[in-house]
């Protein structure tokens, strides 16, 4: 990437996320984490409480980068078949014909995910890794951009299903919302007299666009030095004595990916250890399988995390390109 692509990168990151901004109020950095997401081929696992703006989020991003969005409500009794789609008999053509699921779109809100079954969880594995759902042996591949942005409501636990380690891995962040302050409150009051299902955002960019900036993004400069950080970091979590289980292959690449993209967002061409720094909690937490004894004397993904930073000395060297 070019000084001058990182340029125009930026400005058009920063349009889509002021763009989203118009519906979810006060939650920028929310939403740049989300865009992230989508610009690094990735998906997002949002744990927070009901009212929060999940669904709101996801409509706003299909809305602005011209795509479709999905909302599929898990729930005990959901089946496979349900979120990839089926295929039909048809009596006229004496063939099967398949009929596509929700999962056939660029924003795929997957509500409250943990309340299906693990089987019906699995139903995603496939989609989220490959960008591909395989039926009765033939694979259907999904439209570009593609983004599952699934849900978990962190205080009815009754009825859930935990999401295994494996799909966990599949997520290249996890973030809430959060309630908006007190000023973005007041702004939303006074908003009230609108229903907030009718109204749309213009598109901003075609999902050309997205593809482009996600290609650019993958071309961002990482210096030995950083990948380096990176590693000693990831070594780091597998060592915590807290840590039962700690951070994949995978979980490292997802990093060194949303670094990329998080620097061309604000116009750099090369990644630094402060967008290490910055983006390590929300892309590494929830990798991290803790100790029982650890997790009953309170001890958190995110607070070891946060110690780990501090342990592991960033690079020494001024970073550049």
């Amino acid at each position: 990437m070019t000084p001058e692509q990182a340029s125009w990168f930026a400005d058009i990151f920063a349009r889509l996320v002021g763009n989203v901004e118009k519906v979810l109020l006060g939650k920028s950095f929310v939403i740049k984490l989300s865009f992230t997401a989508l610009l690094s081929e990735g998906h997002l696992l949002l744990e927070d409480f009901p009212g929060t703006g999940k669904t709101s989020l996801a409509r706003a991003i299909a809305q602005t980068v011209q795509g479709v969005s999905s909302r599929i409500q898990f729930t005990p009794d959901l089946l496979p078949g349900d979120i990839t789609g089926v295929s039909i008999y048809d009596q006229k053509s004496g063939e099967f014909e398949f009929h596509a699921g929700p999962v056939f779109a660029n924003i795929v809100l997957a509500d409250e995910i943990n309340r299906a079954s693990p089987k019906t969880q699995a139903a995603l594995l496939e989609v989220m890794e490959e960008s591909r759902v395989t039926v009765d042996g033939v694979s259907h591949p999904v439209d570009a951009p593609f983004m599952v942005i699934a849900t978990q409501n962190p205080i009815e636990q009754a009825g859930t299903y935990r999401l295994p380690e494996a799909q966990l891995d599949r997520f290249v962040m996890k973030t809430s919302i959060g309630y908006p302050d007190h000023g973005a409150t007041l702004r939303i009051l006074e908003g009230s007299g609108t229903n907030v299902h009718e109204g749309s955002l213009s598109p901003l960019v075609e999902s050309a666009v997205v593809s482009e900036m996600a290609r650019l993004a993958r071309t961002v400069h990482v210096d030995p030095v950083v990948a380096d950080y990176v590693a000693r970091l990831v070594e780091a979590t597998r060592t915590a004595p807290e840590v039962r289980l700690g951070v994949s292959v995978r979980g490292a690449l997802a990093l060194i990916r949303v670094a990329k993209t998080y620097a061309a967002s604000t116009g750099r061409h090369y990644v630094t250890p402060d967008d290490i720094k910055l983006l390590a909690e929300p892309v590494l937490a929830h990798r991290l399988v803790l100790d029982p004894e650890a997790e009953f004397d309170g001890v958190t993904p995110t607070s070891i995390v946060s110690q780990l930073l501090i342990e592991t000395p960033p690079p020494a060297e001024r970073v550049s390109a």
